[in-house]
Formats: C-alpha cells, structure tokens, sequence
C-alpha cells in the first residue's frame, strides 16, 4: 500500500491546484466500493495525468505486490486455517484425504491429512500429515487489522510467525505454510525433526503433554531453507520426510 501511496503521490503532484486536492482528500468520506484511491486515480484519468496503458501498469503492479493480501482478510482463525489452508492444500495435493477411522482406525482428530504411498515392495504407508499456517505482519503493530501490517517478502519489518499446538506424537510429517502478502511458502519436516530442533518449545499450555510451539522470525528463517519445498513438490517432500522418519532410504533429500 506504502508503494502505491508513493506512486500516486508523484502524480498528484502534476495536477495545476495538487494542493487543494490534498486538503480535499483529507475530508473525503469513503464508503465502500468508493474509496480514496478510486477518486484519486479517476480524477487523474480525467486530468490526463495518468493514461490507460499507466493505469493498468499501475494495477497489475500493486497486484503482483499483493497476490496473497486477501488472505489476510480472513480473520477467524478457523477460516484462516480450516477453510483456507486445507483447501489451498488440497487443489495442490489433491492425493491428501481427510482422516476417519476407516482409513485409520485410531483416529480422532489428532492430525489434518493422510496420505495412501505404497513402496517399492508394494508395502501399503499411511502417512499422518499435521497442517500448520501463519501470515507475516508487522509484529510492532498488534493493534493494526492484520491487511494493513501484512508484510511483502522483501520487507525489513520484523515479525514472528508462531506455529502453535504442535503434538510431534500425533502426526507423522508437519507441513508448515508461511504467508506474505505477495510469497507462500511452504517447509516439511517429519515429527522426530520438528521435536529435535532447538526453536521447538515444549509445554506451550500448563498440563499439555507434548504440545509445544515453534517461533519463526526474521532472525532464525534461513535456518529451515533445508526443509523448504516448491507447491509442486509437497506430496513428494512429505514421503520423504516420512522415509526419514522411518529410516528408509530416501530416493530425494530436499536439503
């Protein structure tokens, strides 16, 4: 938004009374669809301040830098989590299914995933698969809507993505999903590698067994580059960390 302020600023210093148009803009009343950028790039248009071809170029510009922002308009958590990351996941890896007791008898709702992998000797796996998400916003900004401290990935604002309630015996893979306003990315890691790294806090709530939390931040990210996969390699990343898990031999090391 900081960026498409500054933009249209330079333009707005182009029309004849600019000055007047400011103090105009700092009474405008906005009621949605109309806003303060609709009046400010309609009347630029008119005043042949900015051209079609610039106003699309501007468009796709703030698009691209705000692919994701939308996502961060989802405020309750379960339709941030429930809604949102299980079905981004599932138009990616269509093979993951969600658990019942048919497919694994001992379930109850410990994990959000399964996943069906035969081996190579035709030995049938059900991989459990946990699904952590978190956006990156401004972390010295708790009282701001989480659209307006969303951060680009290129930003140099700090903040801390908490992937909380993590149960390393309730699921096989964790598949953690970080959101900035124009990058997903995506880490898998297998259970033993979640309760070995040295970021993993155990004991989130008092009288939780085995439920921790882990901080990711700007300081300590590049230390989980090794799990880091592209969309189009999570079914396969997710059987490899399982292999990892289970000492097999693994036919792809992400790291």
């Amino acid at each position: 938004m900081q960026e498409l302020k500054r933009e249209l600023d330079k333009l707005i210093e182009k029309l004849e009374n600019a000055d007047n148009f400011r103090a105009t803009l700092e009474n405008l009343v906005s009621v949605y669809p109309f806003s303060e950028y609709e009046y400010v790039i309609s009347h630029l248009l008119a005043a042949n301040k900015l051209t079609l071809d610039e106003y699309y170029d501007l468009r796709n510009s703030y698009i691209d830098r705000n692919l994701y922002l939308y996502i961060f308009e989802i405020s309750a958590p379960r339709g941030f989590g429930d809604k949102w990351a299980f079905g981004h996941l599932k138009e990616l890896v269509p093979d993951f299914q969600r658990p019942n007791k048919k497919l694994d008898p001992k379930y109850s709702g410990e994990y959000d995933f399964w996943l069906d992998w035969m081996d190579k000797k035709n030995k049938s796996h059900g991989i459990r698969v946990e699904i952590k998400a978190s956006r990156a916003v401004d972390f010295e900004k708790p009282d701001e809507p989480l659209y307006i401290k969303a951060l680009s990935f290129d930003s140099d604002r700090p903040f801390d993505m908490n992937f909380q309630q993590i149960k390393t015996k309730c699921a096989d893979v964790f598949l953690w999903i970080a959101i900035w306003r124009d990058k997903i990315r995506y880490w898998v890691l297998n259970s033993n590698e979640v309760k070995k790294n040295k970021y993993f806090s155990k004991g989130q709530h008092r009288g939780n067994i085995g439920e921790g939390q882990l901080h990711v931040n700007r300081e300590n990210i590049s230390d989980f580059n090794g799990y880091e996969v592209k969309s189009t390699q999570i079914k396969e990343a997710v059987i490899e960390a399982y292999k990892r898990l289970k000492k097999m031999k693994p036919r792809r090391n992400f790291r």
